[in-house]
């Protein structure tokens, strides 16, 4: 039973991110251990991350997103800002209105958009078109104050109260994050429990499998 929750965890895993590649597993589901080898075979493409704004939280993003095996994208206005070699992470490099980019690409429902640009003309637009996507995540950057100047900013475009609830805003989850590097992983952090269904609790507060057996409809 350990073998078999071992390989179907991380199956889930790599097919969730449309990774290929060999495990192994000792006679308990020891990972690492050459008793049993099982190849995996994803035939989807890796899920996208879009960034938008090409700060230095967008870096750390980009770093995170490809790490968790997302194809990742960052895309800014600004050609000075929004460059190859700030963002080496990224699989590519856009330089282009973030809401006639996004109007541009295949959006689905594993896709991921993060809202980093602090700008008005820039986020406003930019949401106005992601909530009306099929994307699986949309979250924007920003103060309380700012997410509720967005808000009134997006109901004046026309937007649904429902199409505002998809809004993850402020991204990330509570982790009393400060640094680029932090806000990164509190997003990540976000992804992950979106996609499996944590509580995000810590795991010692917690009790039975820290798997779990199912998972909702989540980038």
């Amino acid at each position: 039973a350990r073998l078999d929750d071992a390989v179907d965890d991380d199956a889930r895993g790599m097919l969730a991110q449309g990774v290929t590649g060999l495990r192994r597993y000792g006679p308990q589901g020891e990972r690492r251990l050459d008793d049993l080898a099982v190849f995996v075979q994803a035939f989807a493409p890796p899920p996208r991350m879009l960034v938008f704004g090409a700060i230095d939280f967008a870096a750390a993003v980009a770093r995170v997103g490809k790490f968790l095996g997302y194809h990742v994208t960052v895309c800014d206005a600004r050609p000075i800002f929004a460059t190859a070699r700030r963002f080496p992470e990224a699989d590519e490099v856009v330089v282009r209105w973030p809401h006639d980019y996004l109007a541009s690409v295949e959006v689905d429902e594993r896709t991921v958009i993060c809202v980093l640009t602090h700008d008005p003309k820039f986020d406003v637009p930019l949401l106005e078109v992601a909530l009306r996507t099929d994307a699986g995540y949309v979250g924007a950057m920003g103060s309380r104050r700012t997410h509720e100047d967005r808000l009134a900013r997006l109901r004046e475009a026309g937007l649904s109260e429902e199409e505002l609830a998809r809004l993850r805003s402020p991204i990330g989850l509570d982790l009393g994050a400060r640094t680029p590097e932090e806000t990164a992983v509190s997003i990540a952090a976000e992804l992950i429990q979106l996609r499996w269904g944590g509580s995000g609790r810590p795991l010692a507060t917690t009790e039975g499998r820290i798997h779990h057996e199912t998972r909702p409809e989540t980038p």
